[in-house]
């Protein structure tokens, strides 16, 4: 899942003027601000009335696409198949869709522009607090994601190059922990460091070229593979209830741009609901066919021995996949500072409102505690993927959480936002709306809570 711009300026490493980390994308309300004018440039860096509609599909399209990519042929096997996985994804699209129009329906009738402040406006002080705790969590879930995807792309790489058939017997600077290490401090520690970030735009260039370069390989290398792919057992319907369930995780993971969304929709020069219903159903609808063609193609190739790695299931020495292995790392690498950039903000906001110190008086302290949250953060996340080198693992844990952005946040928000309606005559779609809210809160609650669940005593218990 890729991210949007979040500033349009270089980092520094200097102290910042803003102790709040503003995050333009995943800002955190960590302070009181003075009041919205028209004329204000809204968090992101991307100014109202600069964008036009296609390019806002364009930016939907590229918050959406990302490494979860990888894991959907696995998710098809999960599901039952080419018929369970295509089906569960078309119903999904309608809740994903519906939930993208909600949200920028109460970010204008709130005249709020990040998807934190739209939840704290909406819902109240609760319901914000843990809408910026799930927004760290899962950030910080998908820094770990990112890591392990690197060490899984560099096995199949240095295998190549040292052409040694096990990473067992090779030379011990091959070994998969050094070499993620090696890549995270060398690498991802000094572009996470800043306190802005600017590159931004290239990271989602090589996301974009990145993700269709994959599902290109992935559908070619079906048309046309090779003899040492032979496909496992072939899933024609789903094992169980469970299964589809299980499945949901990768796709909310997959399809999650919601909380990139309400400041993308405040950028365009008409920010209107139903031009916005149209720019996001372009949009998913060009995710999907870059989902499905992966997934589909993916499945087919390998059936039930697919890895949650699609790409680790091709052979190392093929240059056409190996291509593919290098786009996945160069995205990464400038993603993950991206990820941990809005993780970092929504921890910054998050202390500075317990603390209750204005920004004006904590600016000295700004450094010190930057850096020692980029330290925290990058180490925990590098320790916990060098011990769960599953990213099937990580997907159902962060992909469970994505849920909640998807459903159950927006539900709360439509439910709030009808119910502040001052009208005594309650008409038919007031209850229609308002049932439909109550129905997405109820099943993206369902979602998380089987999905969590499952993940944590199937996958990491086990």
């Amino acid at each position: 899942m890729a991210q949007v711009s979040i500033n349009s300026d270089y980092g520094e490493w200097g102290s910042s003027s803003d102790a709040g980390e503003r995050a333009h994308l995943l800002q955190s309300p960590c302070v009181d601000t003075a009041p919205k004018s028209e004329g204000d440039t809204p968090p992101g860096g991307l100014a109202r009335g600069t964008t036009s509609t296609l390019g806002a599909v364009f930016i939907v399209v590229n918050a959406c696409l990302g490494a979860g990519l990888l894991n959907f042929p696995a998710a098809f096997s999960t599901a039952g198949g080419v018929a369970a996985g295509v089906t569960l994804q078309m119903a999904m699209l309608v809740f994903i869709i519906s939930g993208l129009v909600i949200l920028a329906y109460c970010s204008q009738a709130s005249n709020e522009r990040t998807y934190q402040e739209v939840v704290w406006t909406a819902c109240g002080k609760l319901t914000g607090v843990l809408c910026e705790v799930a927004i760290a969590v899962y950030t910080f879930g998908t820094c770990i994601a990112f890591l392990i995807i690197i060490g899984d792309q560099q096995d199949k790489i240095i295998a190549v190059m040292t052409k040694s058939p096990d990473e067992a017997s090779g030379p011990w600077y091959t070994d998969r922990k050094f070499t993620i290490s090696l890549t995270a401090f060398l690498f991802i520690l000094p572009l996470s460091i800043p306190r802005e970030i600017g590159f931004q735009k290239y990271a989602s260039f090589l996301s974009v070229v990145g993700t269709w370069y994959v599902t290109a390989i992935v559908i070619i290398k079906y048309i046309w593979p090779d003899k040492e792919m032979t496909p496992g057992g072939m899933l024609t319907r789903p094992t169980s209830w469970v299964a589809v369930f299980n499945a949901m995780p990768t796709i909310c993971f997959g399809f999650q741009c919601h909380v990139s969304s309400v400041p993308v929709f405040n950028s365009m020069r008409r920010p209107d609901v139903k031009t916005w219903g149209w720019v996001v159903t372009a949009a998913m609808i060009i995710a999907l066919a870059v989902y499905l063609g992966t997934g589909i193609c993916g499945f087919l190739t390998f059936g039930a021995a697919v890895n949650p790695d699609v790409l680790l299931s091709y052979p190392s020495e093929d240059v056409a996949v190996a291509v593919a292995r290098a786009f996945i790392i160069l995205s990464v690498l400038t993603s993950y500072p991206i990820l941990h950039f809005c993780g970092r903000a929504v921890v910054e906001g998050l202390w500075l409102r317990y603390q209750g110190t204005p920004v004006e008086e904590d600016v000295g302290r700004e450094r010190r505690r930057r850096l020692l949250q980029t330290l925290t953060w990058f180490l925990l996340t590098l320790l916990l993927a060098l011990f769960i080198p599953d990213i099937g693992k990580v997907i159902s844990i962060v992909g469970g959480l994505a849920a909640c952005f998807i459903f159950v946040f927006p539900g709360l928000c439509l439910i709030q936002a009808k119910l502040s309606e001052m009208e005594e005559v309650k008409p038919a779609s007031w209850w229609a709306l308002v049932g439909y809210g109550v129905f997405l809160v109820t099943l993206g609650a369902f979602i998380f809570g089987q999905t969590t669940a499952n993940a944590i005593f199937v996958d990491l218990v086990a």
